[in-house]
Formats: C-alpha cells, structure tokens, sequence
C-alpha cells in the first residue's frame, strides 16, 4: 500500500472555486466513509480548511487512486469534476509526506508561518480515528505532521515570517496604520464563535477595542467566549453576546465587523450592509474569514464600506517573509521525511521479523520435546539448562541477519527485504499478516490516547 494525497487550495484554485467546493463536517464523514468503501483504498483522511481541502489514501494502485478520489473530492463537494479536475494536485508517497509536513509547519499557508492549520490537522486526524479510516499509516503520517509543525514553530522564527489570518486581516483593514492605533477606541461585532471567531475577537481585545459583540446562531457558545473575554486574568474588554437576528442592529453600532460561521450562505447581504451604513460618517470595516464567504463581496462597492475577505487576503500575501527562517524549517521537513520514510520501511518489516522469530521459538521448542522424549531422566534444572542454550544458540544465529535486514529495509528501496526473508525461510503469510493487525490494533489505541 502506498500514500496518495489529491487536494486543491489557494495555490492551484481561484477562491470562487474552494468557496463551492468546501465540505460540511458531515459531509467530510461520507468523503471518509465512500473513500473507504472505495477498492483502491484502505485508509483515509480529509484535512479541509478555510483555503485547503485534501484527500489523504493509503492506496494500491496509484492511477486508479487518482481516478477514484478525483471522482470522490467531486461528488461531495459538488464542483463538477471536469471543471475540478484542472485545479487537482497530487502527491504520492514521499512527496505526499513533504506536502503534509510543509502544510503543517505553515509554509504552505496563505500567510507563511501561521500555526493555526496545526489545530486543523489535529482535528482532521481525530475525525479519522473516530470514524476508524485513519490506520497505522494514517495515524502516524498525522502524528508525525503535528511534531513537525510543533518543532517548526518552536526551532525557527517562522512565527515572525508571516501572521495569522486575522491578524494579516486586520493589518489589511488598517491599510498601513498601526493597527493597535487603528483599532483603540472602536466598537467590533464578531460573528461566529468558532476557533476562528475566538482567535478573531482575543486579537481584537488586544488590540485596543473598547467593546466587542459576539453574534452566534448557539447562544451557549457566544456567552461562553463573552466569559473567557471578561474573566479575571483575561482581556478586560467590554464584551456581551446577541443572538443572530440582532446582528443588524448591532451592525450599525459596530466600526469593526468579522465574521468567520459555517453558514452555506450569505450572513451579511451587500443590502443589509448599505441599510447599516446610511447615514453615519464613521467608515465600516468588514473582515471576512470564512468559506464559503459570509459577506456579499458587492459590499465593497458602498461608500464607507472597506471590505477585505480570503480572496483579497490571497492577493495581498505576496510579501517575501524571512528567507532564513523559511530556509530551516525546509531543513527540518526534509530530515523529518526522510527519517518517517526510514520508519516506515523499518516497521514494514518488523512482523516479517517476529514471524520469523515466532518460528524459530516453536522449532526451539518442538527440538527439546523431542529430546525430553530422548532423554527422560533429565532433572528440571537440566532441563532448563538445554532449553536456553538452544535458544541462545538461535538468537544469536538470527541476531544479526534480524538487525541487518531492519537496517536495510529501512533505506530507499528496502522493501523488498521483507519479500526475502518471507521466501528464505518459508515464512506462513498469514503469520505476518496476524503480527501486522496486532501491530495496527496496539497502535490503533496509543495514537487514540494522543489526540
């Protein structure tokens, strides 16, 4: 089986074609389940972000993987697939390995650096282990990305090459201006209470708003993001929460607005914008974080009106970040895929190994029933004695060809290793293929424990 990633995001597709094109946490379910389902598939994965939406495979077939997922990504996101096809990129095997770790260490980003697709790939796996189409392979590449992106964030200064979006947002809304000095005094309505509206309305709090309003369709959700702004020890910022049919009267109170929902549709109509703005001489500036787009991109085109979402935010990123910073953590992506490759390649070998040494503990032990037959005044401590000299004398037989052949499996093109030994010594196929699903079981409920 091998790793086949198919996707598109900001890099290889308009934003109009990500917008339609995005998937609904059930809708990712039915991808992973169809997927499964699916003959060239075993395991599956989605990672989809406000920019990104990926397919992860362990496939046995490459070509027919393609087809298939191509087929898949289509049909549930609804983009027709000749008219989504031109926008598809596909990785495969290592370079799989290296798309995934670049993304998680943000190099892939809309703004270079950004640490919060850490948290989408967490949760990404942890869809696939509930649903239990994330295996062994799955949950370790996911496991692995997230050390990667850790190490990334925590090695480098990649944190200064380049800002989160709500902040790269804000810098935008701010057109220049310091944007603690632009913001200090202003009223902000967030709409949504998601990790990107939380991110959205502590960024806000920090810089200097005198009140913040946060608008979400469950009101549970707002009061509790209104708490963790208001407590003791946290932001000190005037906040309260409004359910969402009060959003267009706050609207003509509010200076900042941003909205990040899950909405299919329009949240803020070019309309209601335009009813909100007549008549006030302060300018309304609209951030834009979701995706699909909450505001009517029309909204730009009213007087006051600064409107600034994905799609501008896409054409704004293009500043060169810290070449030194980007430089090492591509350092560290390599090392890293190439020290995942060699594991990998290892631990394909490892149930060959202990089948083998499985069927040397039973010849062990058939050779001394054989020989208490032989010899049956032998005392227990003679017993014991012969016993574990034979086993020495295979353990140490087998020591070194074990070892050697774990060494070079795990080198490029090792895997045939496996193959070698299975044939050398007439290893039962279904022996190795019992220690690989105990294998995949065990690690199955550690990774599990790690999420």
């Amino acid at each position: 089986m091998s790793l086949l990633v198919v996707g598109l995001s900001h890099r290889s597709a308009p934003v109009s074609v990500l917008e339609r094109a995005s998937l609904a946490t059930d809708t990712q379910a039915k991808l992973l389940q169809d997927t499964l389902a699916a003959e060239p598939a075993a395991e599956g994965a989605v990672l989809a972000t406000c920019n990104r939406i990926e397919l992860y495979a362990d496939v046995d077939k490459f070509h027919a993987g393609v087809a298939e997922l191509s087929t898949l990504l289509a049909q549930h996101s609804g983009v027709g697939l000749e008219e989504l096809t031109p926008y598809l990129y596909v990785h495969y095997e290592d370079r799989a390995v290296h798309h995934l770790f670049s993304v998680a260490c943000g190099l892939d980003s809309m703004v270079v650096g950004e640490g919060q697709i850490l948290g989408q790939i967490k949760d990404a796996l942890a869809l696939g282990q509930d649903l239990h189409t994330a295996g062994r392979l799955l949950n370790d590449l996911f496991q692995q990305a997230l050390r990667v992106g850790k190490r990334a964030h925590s090695e480098t200064g990649i944190d200064r090459a380049g800002q989160s979006l709500v902040t790269f947002g804000l810098e935008q809304l701010a057109d220049g201006a310091d944007v603690n000095a632009w913001a200090a005094g202003k009223r902000a309505l967030v709409i949504g209470a998601g990790s990107m509206s939380s991110l959205a309305a502590a960024t806000l709090a920090r810089s200097g708003v005198c009140e913040i309003v946060i608008a979400n369709r469950t009101a549970a959700r707002a009061e509790r993001l209104v708490q963790i702004l208001t407590e003791p020890g946290g932001t000190g910022v005037a906040a309260r929460a409004v359910e969402m049919v009060a959003v267009g009267d706050e609207l003509t109170r509010a200076d900042i607005v941003v909205s990040c929902t899950g909405a299919t549709g329009l949240v803020l109509t070019a309309e209601a914008v335009e009813t909100a703005t007549a008549g006030r001489a302060a300018p309304l500036a609209l951030l834009d974080l979701a995706m699909p787009r909450d505001i009517d991109a029309a909204a730009h085109r009213i007087p006051g009106v600064r409107l600034v979402d994905i799609e501008s935010l896409a054409e704004a990123s293009a500043d060169a970040p810290m070449a030194a910073d980007v430089d090492q953590v591509r350092s560290i992506v390599s090392d890293e895929v190439a020290a995942f490759g060699a594991a990998q390649r290892a631990a394909h070998i490892t149930p060959t190994v202990v089948a083998l040494r499985t069927m040397a503990a039973d010849v062990v032990a058939g050779e001394v029933a054989r020989l208490e037959g032989r010899l049956p005044g032998l005392d227990d401590k003679q017993r014991a004695e012969i016993t574990q000299t034979v086993r020495r004398v295979v353990d140490k037989l087998l020591h070194a060809p074990t070892v050697r052949v774990k060494q070079l499996a795990s080198e490029p093109g090792g895997a045939g290793y496996a193959d070698a030994l299975r044939t050398l010594f007439d290893l039962d196929p279904e022996t190795v293929a019992s220690v690989s699903r105990a294998d995949l079981n065990d690690a199955d409920v550690k990774n599990r424990g790690r999420v």
